[in-house]
């Protein structure tokens, strides 16, 4: 099955400038123009690479490791690939407890808001430039 452009960005839910600067990225081939027909053609592997590289990116990938992770795949390392994970996964574990740091405040800030007392509330007065 090959597809055009347009119908090869729909299929990894993205737009077609998407899929030209992920080509001019290197992370996507764009491929030859065959038999004279002036479009490129897609197949079924260029939309798993897409969907892959759109996943990975909602996981926190940025493109230059995502273009690492394809790379990887080329050769197989796994334990470069591992150590990718675990730097990511480090990574979120932080955002993590940052935002859970910032949710119990917020939520501390908002029951004292709501507690009735006189004054400003602490919602407004917390986030005041001093």
């Amino acid at each position: 099955m090959s597809m055009t452009i347009a119908k090869f960005a729909q299929a990894g839910a993205v737009g077609v400038e998407t899929v030209r600067y992920y080509q001019r990225r290197g992370l996507l081939i764009e491929p030859a123009r065959p038999g004279g027909t002036g479009f490129r053609e897609y197949g079924e592997n260029d939309v798993r690479r897409l969907r892959f590289i759109r996943q990975a990116q909602a996981a926190g990938f940025t493109l230059d490791e995502i273009g690492e992770l394809l790379a990887l795949d080329a050769t197989q390392d796994r334990s470069r690939a591992r150590e990718l994970a675990q730097s990511r996964l480090a990574a979120l574990d932080a955002n993590i407890a940052e935002m859970m740091s910032a949710r119990q405040a917020l939520a501390r800030l908002a029951q004292e808001c709501g507690s009735g007392s006189a004054g400003p509330c602490p919602i407004l007065t917390a986030f005041e430039v001093p």
